[in-house]
């Protein structure tokens, strides 16, 4: 479990027990939310799957849109993952490496399905190399969310599907990817943190044999 969960929960039970000192159903609320917020910040662990050039959802939840985008001129493959409230809100990194850049941009609280929600909105951009490829992920703040968490820094040495950070309270993630790569999602996919494949890297793609 994250330890937010514990603070918040702990939090919520002092006020239930103020409460429930004058009245005591009244402190039925704060000990729901609290068991609320040790469900929302749950941590499960992740099989992680081993395999030359696999590129790991960096979150849970559903694929909203594959598409192909512009970074600075050049196409790139853009795969976006919808986080609701119900989903794990731990983030981990699509692929081992190291951490190259980190940049935070302040933006709106827009709803995270919309089209302009990845450029427009908060959101923490992460660019990762290793494994003979660069990918960059985004946390893309949303409606509910409020406050974007990244562990890491410039320099770090990640594996593929180790924790990173969080985003707290529904939002996006979105992975831009080589446009070489081999996707292997599609919209309407579900897909976990860390243990979904959704691309491989056009150069650990096995030929098929000759005929």
């Amino acid at each position: 479990m994250v330890k937010d969960g514990i603070y918040y929960a702990l939090g919520l039970l002092i006020a239930a027990a103020v409460l429930g000192y004058f009245i005591w159903w009244l402190a039925i609320i704060p000990v729901l939310l609290a068991c609320f917020f040790l469900w929302f910040f749950r941590d499960p662990d992740r099989n992680i799957p081993s395999g030359n050039g696999l590129i790991v959802s960096p979150a849970d939840g559903k694929v909203t849109d594959v598409s192909t985008v512009q970074l600075n001129g050049q196409p790139r493959t853009r795969i976006s993952v919808f986080l609701n409230v119900f989903n794990v809100h731990v983030n981990r990194t699509p692929i081992g490496g190291v951490v190259k850049q980190v940049q935070y941009q302040k933006g709106k609280f827009g709803n995270a399905m919309g089209a302009m929600s990845s450029a427009d909105n908060e959101q923490n951009i992460v660019t990762v190399e290793g494994e003979g490829q660069t990918v960059i992920f985004k946390q893309i703040a949303g409606l509910l969310a409020r406050r974007i968490v990244f562990d890491k820094k410039v320099g770090d040495t990640i594996t593929r599907g180790e924790r990173i950070g969080l985003i707290k309270f529904g939002s996006r993630v979105d992975v831009i990817l080589e446009p070489s790569v081999q996707v292997l999602v599609k919209v309407g996919d579900h897909v976990a943190g860390g243990s979904s494949i959704i691309a491989q890297s056009a150069s650990s793609v096995q030929p098929g044999p000759r005929t």
